[in-house]
């Protein structure tokens, strides 16, 4: 071989050994890149969900102490939701099977019926009609 030959032979390996640690070192940095980038994507979204809590916490609280007092006032406030009562012997006797009786509580007042919206005091009405 002569020398020309050997001498570019040389050159070609050594191009090619400089192409190799230069696709090394490239390969290192991206690496190195993508190592960077999950940390700082770490710490940003660590950070991120810290100040979100925090923020949501913030903004919440005055809401949850509104509903707090909110559901005592509700919890010690009559609901004024009617409700029925039934006629019995001991509590509107006349009324027992009248066809008239209404027997609905309306912000603690019982209304019995439209024509005695207290009831009646005897034991037969003369309003009452059959179921």
């Amino acid at each position: 071989m002569e020398e020309w030959q050997k001498d570019l032979m040389g050159i070609v390996e050594t191009v090619a050994e400089e192409v190799e640690r230069f696709f090394q070192g490239m390969n290192d940095m991206v690496d190195s890149f993508f190592d960077l980038t999950e940390e700082l994507s770490e710490q940003v979204q660590n950070n991120i969900a810290a100040d979100v809590e925090q923020y949501l916490q913030e903004i919440s609280a005055p809401f949850l102490e509104m509903y707090w007092e909110l559901e005592d006032v509700v919890a010690d406030a009559d609901p004024g939701f009617p409700y029925s009562v039934e006629a019995t012997p001991e509590q509107n006797p006349a009324c027992v099977g009248c066809t008239n009786y209404h027997g609905q509580v309306y912000g603690g007042n019982l209304l019995v019926c439209a024509m005695h919206p207290h009831g009646w005091d005897d034991q037969t009405c003369p309003d009452w009609e059959q179921e």
